[in-house]
């Protein structure tokens, strides 16, 4: 009997056999690397944490070593380049001006959609393609204005800037204005979100930018502190996640959306004061022009590699990106990704600013 209770329990024993796919281990060519296989058990890699640590920071200090975003240097013009213009059909076409000339108007804006442009100079004027005199003009107080931008997704809207310190916004099919905000400085230009079409960020001379909901302008969603000096330009990127801005303190600027300080800032020796900024329709680059007569072409991400990655750094960018957002609050790495080097004039006028602020809070 029991002879047989044991031939029954050996007839009902499972045998588990090994088995290996070639494709898991065998190497295509011969300068593949080896594939290793790695068990993603928690309890069998008690230092996981300390090793990506690790992996983060030397991560954090090779993007500050390898941020390199100066590209080129376009001149020829002769005198301060005052404006830019990029077209949105094309990315290879960029449109500059410059003070060697004069003109009765202070600003001018094409409208996104129709053959209709805007005007400004003691009014806004909204002209068509086809005629000589404008459709109709548009005031509100008796100052002149100096800056006017359509909206990119709501086109029937426009906003201006005139010099006692107003942010009037008009309807363009009713012919008139809507609401006006007072600021306590003048505002040099405001610019539109391309992907939100009520919120709009103005450039002041108070050395900060105000970014705006047209359906509250009561207060500010958000107030952008950084600069040292005037803003004289603000530029959305395509995405809507962030702007760049120029200032009379000799730097460009680029700010999160939702963040009050910039994650970036670019100057050169020989830049002068920053009169005009743009960022290209790939949210690749960034163009300014300042009043030594160049057009400087910047990285919008300062250590990104430029042309064809293979999937192999395309996988290690990601994953090293990901180890610097997880560990992005740890103090070391914190400070090694803010930190900037300044020129003497920005930093000591910082250092002024804080301590007057200082004085004033006390």
């Amino acid at each position: 009997m029991c002879w047989l209770r044991r031939s029954l329990r050996r007839r009902k024993m499972k045998v588990k056999m090994l088995s290996r796919n070639p494709d898991h281990y065998v190497r295509e060519t011969k300068l593949d690397l080896h594939r290793v296989p790695r068990n993603y058990d928690p309890t069998l890699h008690p230092f996981e944490v300390p090793r990506e640590y690790i992996r983060a920071l030397n991560a954090t200090k090779l993007e500050r070593v390898f941020a390199k975003p100066f590209l080129a240097s376009l001149d020829g013009h002769r005198d301060g380049v005052n404006c830019l213009a990029k077209n949105p059909k094309s990315l290879a076409t960029v449109l500059s001006g410059a003070c060697d000339g004069e003109a009765m108007y202070t600003g001018i804006d094409h409208h996104w959609k129709e053959a209709v442009f805007a005007t400004c100079g003691q009014q806004v004027d909204i002209w068509d393609e086809q005629r000589t005199n404008p459709i109709c003009s548009m005031t509100w107080g008796f100052d002149s204005i100096s800056s006017v931008k359509f909206n990119p997704i709501e086109t029937f809207l426009l906003g201006s800037c005139a010099s006692d310190r107003n942010i009037v916004l008009y309807d363009m099919r009713q012919a008139t204005p809507l609401k006006k905000v007072i600021l306590d400085m003048r505002t040099n230009t405001i610019c539109w979100n391309p992907m939100e079409a009520f919120i709009f960020t103005a450039a002041n001379e108070d050395y900060n930018l105000y970014t705006f909901d047209m359906r509250a302008l009561d207060t500010p969603v958000m107030v952008h502190m950084d600069h040292v000096s005037a803003v004289l330009d603000v530029d959305y990127s395509p995405t809507g996640r962030e702007f760049v801005s120029a200032s009379f303190d000799k730097s460009i600027r680029i700010f999160p959306v939702d963040k009050s300080r910039s994650r970036e800032v670019y100057h050169t020796k020989r830049m002068q004061h920053v009169i005009c900024v743009r960022w290209t329709a790939d949210s690749k680059y960034i163009m300014c022009g300042s009043d030594e007569m160049n057009i400087r072409l910047w990285k919008a991400n300062a250590s990104e590699k430029l042309g064809v990655l293979t999937s192999r750094e395309k996988a290690a960018t990601d994953y090293n990106q990901k180890l610097k957002e997880k560990f992005q609050y740890h103090p070391h790495i914190k400070r090694i990704s803010r930190h900037r080097h300044l020129p003497k004039s920005i930093y000591s006028q910082i250092q002024e600013q804080r301590i007057m602020k200082e004085a004033r809070r006390r």
